[in-house]
């Protein structure tokens, strides 16, 4: 089935758009932390430029429409006539906000954002007079170049008066091409601001046996005559003067040519000199490309259906050559899905293999066994790199989270600050999307309830702008998300009256600070005095805590009143395959992931010590650490009457806490491949997951943390304790 190369290239623009969005983001972070260099302030004014242009070439007129009006605004900015203050800047943030908006109602056809035209009025009112003429005028501008161009008619209605003119000299490096830029398209852009005569300098061409497709052999000097800026001349080559040498003086009107010209009314014809050699030109144009096809190829317009110039491509900061720019291929999703369920299943025949093996009494070096063992080397190399290309940095995720600070903040009054850490830190594609919900409660319920009024931060000796941190990083093979801020910390007091208010607690019941503060993830609680345009309906923190439990992770609190609240969420760094612990509990087979296993010890009856009428701890290089009996936890059998000679698992939180699982017997260690439980049983404290192992048995895939959190501790039987 043939492919539309019109939606192709329309959905590789709005791709486009979200990295130039992206950098849009940064650029304006690095202005509102004091970075007012020209270089920072041109990234932003590109990004918005970039987008116009691309979107004029699908005749998205709205986006259009709105980038021309903010890229009028930032020229001001980039020419010095408008200085940055907090109020332009909290205005640039906005209007960057809306046209992340305006490109995906262009995406998906919906409709034009409320509260557009209210920014546009005030991003123009900072530059008053100079906002210059209404958009409607300048949209026919914007048109795909290359498909409709009258180049005969192009220097009708001139005045007779002298204009001026100009002298260009463009020469392009090989980094432009690299690039997917065409000069063509450019000195064509450049006739259409007036009467051009192109000279082609064939000064830097070198022999053929020497020519290479991707060398930028030639370069052009343009005499531009019409009335004009050097400003609007800068602007058509805005995408590529970083990739190109660019010359641009005033110069006399009859300045004489050279011998050798490109006459644009002409067609381009004879663009060449004969050549001595004889030169194999191709059948078709189309199959000349590189720099000679702008010298080479005759003007004649392209099909409608694929505009050569329909999207304005990103260039880089710095010319590189071509072996230095990193090609890269946009793959569906579905795809990849489909690549990381058959790496698993690899991964399950190389586990059902090497059980075969195994059972045949096969001797260690014998070539079988060589020829497995290079094999599960190979799995494993192939899993990573599938592991590798669905990984993603969290950065769109917390840009995305910056955004919700500056809209929760102007809701309730505040001034806040989001500062993220460790944004290149990569993370599954699937986790990263399911967690915009959950971080966007936890970003909205810190604005509400975690900091505190200006006053109020005044009145405790603190800034009166709050700070919230995201930060993201990887700890002991997961993932550890945190959002903290310097606010006034969790009101343990208020908490725990209101718990007993709703019921959820006993008027008498003793609970530790964690205790009070884990009660923030009841159904249904909420500190909230009113419901607000935030917060106060009891919807909230309980489904932040059921959205990371089914992402096989977990979320705690720890709050120091005075001094804020910080909520840590640990998340399974894959959600394909892990290294895990095979070990045997009262005839069950396990799996411990090994990433959270610190260390295996055997027990000895003098590291044992009772604590309480049913709890053991345990002796551990200077510490203390809690016992638990999986096989007693899960249910599986009682308690047993002594541990000595045991088996235990030392394993360690996020936030440094040992405990030390008893097992009956350590299996094996071994690659599993995750199989959700969630959508069929929900979710099952101390179990993350489950796992089919080389013999085919099914095993579950323990969470020690989420286990520890749910045991009872019980290491001894009641009677057992009470007769001793």
């Amino acid at each position: 089935m043939a492919t539309d190369p019109m939606a192709e290239i329309r959905a590789s623009f709005f791709v486009e758009c979200e990295e130039l969005l992206e950098s849009l983001q940064d650029a304006l972070g690095e202005m509102d932390e004091g970075q007012h260099d020209n270089e920072t302030i041109n990234v932003v004014f590109r990004a918005v430029h970039s987008i116009k242009g691309g979107a004029g070439a699908f005749g998205l007129d709205a986006l259009v429409s709105f980038a021309h009006r903010y890229e009028t605004v930032l020229d001001e900015l980039r020419s010095g006539r408008l200085a940055i203050t907090p109020d332009a800047m909290k205005l640039f943030f906005h209007a960057a906000d809306l046209l992340h908006d305006h490109v995906r109602a262009a995406r998906d056809a919906g409709p034009v954002p409320d509260g557009a035209e209210e920014c546009l009025h005030d991003l123009e009112a900072l530059i008053g007079d100079r906002a210059g003429p209404a958009p409607e005028e300048e949209i026919t501008d914007f048109q795909p170049m290359g498909l409709s161009f009258d180049f005969g008619d192009m220097d009708d209605g001139m005045s007779a008066s002298e204009p001026p003119a100009w002298q260009i000299r463009f020469t392009p490096t090989a980094a432009l091409y690299a690039s997917g830029n065409e000069p063509l398209h450019l000195l064509r852009a450049l006739q259409a601001l007036g009467t051009a005569q192109v000279t082609c300098d064939l000064d830097g061409l070198p022999d053929l046996d020497a020519l290479r497709p991707e060398d930028a052999a030639l370069g052009w000097t343009i005499l531009l005559t019409g009335d004009l800026t050097e400003a609007e001349i800068r602007e058509v080559f805005d995408f590529v003067e970083d990739v190109s040498r660019l010359d641009i003086n005033q110069t006399a009107a009859d300045t004489p040519a050279k011998d050798f010209s490109m006459n644009f009314d002409q067609g381009l014809k004879n663009p060449l000199p004969p050549f001595e050699a004889p030169l194999a030109i191709a059948a078709d144009p189309a199959e000349v490309s590189g720099p000679e096809a702008a010298a080479t190829t005759p003007t004649t317009a392209p099909s409608p259906a694929v505009p050569q110039a329909a999207i304005p491509p990103s260039a880089p900061k710095e010319p590189a050559t071509p072996t230095e720019a990193s090609a890269t291929v946009r793959v569906d999703l579905d795809r990849i899905d489909r690549l990381v369920n058959l790496v698993g299943e690899l991964v399950i025949n190389q586990a059902m293999l090497a059980q075969s093996v195994a059972e045949a009494g096969l001797p260690p070096n014998s070539a079988v066994m060589t020829g497995l063992e290079a094999f599960m080397m190979l799995t494993r190399d192939i899993q990573d790199s599938v592991m590798m290309i669905r990984a993603q940095p969290v950065k769109p995720l917390f840009q995305r989270m910056a955004r919700i600070v500056r809209e929760a903040s102007g809701a309730v009054g505040k001034e806040v600050r989001l500062r993220t850490e460790g944004d290149a830190t990569e993370v599954d594609k699937t986790v990263i999307e399911r967690l915009a919900d959950p971080l966007t409660h936890m970003i909205r319920n810190a604005v509400d309830h975690g900091l505190e009024t200006p006053d109020k931060r005044r009145d405790a000796g603190k800034s009166p702008e709050g700070v919230i941190t995201l930060s993201a990083q990887h700890r002991s093979g997961r993932v550890v998300i945190e959002v903290s801020d310097d606010g006034a910390g969790i009101n343990r007091p208020k908490v725990r009256e209101i718990a007993i208010t709703k019921g959820l607690i006993a008027a008498d019941a003793v609970l530790s600070d964690s205790d009070i503060d884990n009660l923030l993830f009841l159904p249904g609680f909420s500190t909230a005095n009113q419901v607000s345009a935030l917060s106060g309906r009891g919807v909230g923190m309980d489904v932040v805590r059921s959205a990371i439990q089914s992402l096989g992770g977990r979320i705690t609190i720890h709050s120091e009143p005075g001094k804020g609240t910080r909520f840590s969420i640990s998340l399974p760094l894959t959600l394909a395959v892990l290294d895990g612990m095979v070990v045997n509990v009262a005839g069950e087979t396990l799996v411990v992931p090994l990433s959270s296993i610190l260390e295996t010890a055997t027990l000895s009856e003098g590291d044992i010590r009772a604590l309480g009428p049913e709890t053991n701890v345990i002796h551990v290089r200077g510490a203390f650490v809690p016992l638990y009996d999986l096989g007693a936890e899960l249910g599986y059998r009682r308690p047993k009457s002594s541990y000595d000679g045991g088996i235990v698992l030392l394993t360690a939180l996020e936030n440094g806490a040992r405990s030390a699982l008893v097992v009956d017997a350590i299996m094996e260690q071994r690659q599993v491949v995750i199989k959700g439980l969630q959508r069929s049983y929900g979710h099952i404290p101390g179990v993350a997951a489950a796992t089919i192992l080389g013999d085919g048995q099914i095993a579950l895939i323990l969470d020690p943390a989420d286990l520890v959190q749910n045991a009872s501790g019980r290491t001894r039987a009641a009677d057992l304790a009470l007769a001793g």
